[in-house]
């Protein structure tokens, strides 16, 4: 007996000095010679079978026999446990010497970039910034627009409408309307309200069912249509440049009367007739018009005391013309590709 507990324990460690290459090798011996139906751990459980004189000093050896093995395979696991960590740490390590990476740094958005601009030259002239919501009633989005009930614009194929009286804002005149309630009656007014816009439009590359809209009005006694181009040949100078040449012809909205479309020189061939100009020249850039009396008389302004002007432009319109943009919708698509180029 005391031999073959010799020779287990010698196998033992023999085979964890030689035989482990990973813990779950260890485990595995352990399990062999201390599990519960381990080699050592039957022998003491035969113990009752030995003649009493034979039972202490047996089970004496088989626990030293098990003391010595646990020992050894304890520093076994610690020595496998270092040289893991060790490989770990070479496979991880982080060479501090090397330069860091800078994260990339994002930019402001071609049409923020315009919207900003457009902005600043307005507010050089004098113009406050207003806004309004997104979601908008029906009778600030149309009817104090001189828009009646049985307005086209109404439509729900032209519309987002949410129920019979809100709707997605199609236009940023709302704020217009909202500002002169809010001021004292036949108040001096000069405001721009820029802000996203939406409408069933988005059938080729010049549209898109959401865009970006600055409306502008002037209200005060006196104001006259020499008022209303000089303000925007100045604006339409400044944004693009001075030798830019402008025109106004007639043109039809409920809200303005009388109403201009507004067009410039065409920024890509000078004035001379290109494909983007259609080979006219000119470039139709944004609407304009004396403010109609019904509008006035709407939101408390008195039409015999006061006048004023109003205008509406597309910032994704005066970003294409600036930059040469031909397709509206690259600055909705995310792309990078085309984003860092600004």
């Amino acid at each position: 007996m005391e031999e073959k507990i010799e020779q287990l324990k010698q196998e033992a460690a023999n085979a964890v000095k030689q035989a482990v290459a990973s813990i779950g090798d260890l485990n595995d011996i352990r399990v062999k010679y201390l599990g519960k139906k381990g080699e050592l751990t039957t022998i003491l459980r035969g113990l009752g079978q030995l003649s009493k004189e034979d039972r202490p000093r047996i089970g004496q050896i088989v626990n030293e026999a098990r003391q010595q093995l646990e020992q050894l395979i304890a520093e076994k696991n610690e020595e496998l446990r270092s040289a893991e960590l060790q490989k770990r740490l070479g496979s991880e390590k982080i060479d501090v010497t090397l330069a860091g990476r800078r994260p990339a740094r994002g930019h402001l958005h071609p049409l923020t970039l315009t919207l900003m601009e457009i902005k600043d030259i307005f507010m050089r002239m004098g113009f406050s910034v207003e806004e309004g919501p997104e979601i908008e009633k029906d009778y600030y989005n149309f009817e104090a627009l001189n828009l009646p009930k049985d307005h086209p614009a109404r439509d729900m194929q032209d519309s987002f409408y949410i129920t019979e009286d809100i709707l997605m804002r199609s236009q940023t005149s709302p704020v217009q309307a909202r500002t002169m309630e809010n001021h004292e009656p036949n108040s001096p007014i000069r405001m721009i309200a820029p802000g996203r816009v939406y409408r069933r439009d988005d059938y080729d590359a010049t549209h898109s069912p959401m865009f970006t809209q600055i409306e502008g009005m002037v209200i005060d006694k006196g104001i006259s249509l020499a008022d209303l181009k000089g303000t925007l040949e100045t604006f339409l100078k400044q944004i693009f440049g001075e030798k830019v040449k402008v025109r106004l012809r007639p043109s039809f909205f409920p809200f303005t009367e009388p109403s201009a479309e507004v067009d410039i020189s065409c920024v890509m061939c000078k004035g001379a007739g290109c494909r983007v100009c259609k080979g006219t020249g000119w470039l139709e850039i944004l609407g304009a018009g004396m403010i109609h009396p019904n509008v006035l008389r709407m939101s408390g302004y008195d039409p015999e005391k006061v006048s004023g002007f109003a205008f509406g432009m597309g910032v994704e319109r005066i970003t294409m013309l600036r930059y040469g943009i031909d397709d509206l919708r690259l600055f909705y698509d995310n792309d990078l590709r085309f984003l860092k180029q600004f």
